[in-house]
């Protein structure tokens, strides 16, 4: 049987895991996005671990929420990405600071 702490543990690791990506890669933005993606898996893994050990389905209805609107983070991030890649012919970070105002 797995327990609450186990859940827990495991997306405190991913949640970790995705923090290290963001802080370490800052050059490619695909990687940045991954991570947030991880990072939000970690809060609707806890979210469900919560939802299950205490027997209410309000924390996995509110995981479908979190769900769609990261899908649709995602799909629009992707496009923003084809955008800049076929003005810049990169997506490196460090190339991409001319965006300033």
């Amino acid at each position: 049987m797995i327990a609450l702490s186990d859940c827990l543990i495991l997306g405190a690791l991913l949640f970790s895991l995705s923090v290290a990506g963001i802080f370490i890669n800052r050059k490619n933005i695909i990687i940045l996005l991954m991570c947030v993606e991880l990072m939000l898996l970690a809060v609707n893994l806890n979210f469900i671990a919560f939802s299950h050990f205490s027997g209410d389905m309000a924390g996995q209805v509110f995981v479908f929420f979190i769900l769609t609107v990261a899908a649709a983070e995602a799909a629009i991030g992707l496009a923003i990405l084809v955008v800049l890649f076929r003005n810049r012919q990169t997506i490196n970070v460090a190339d991409l600071d001319s965006l300033k105002g």
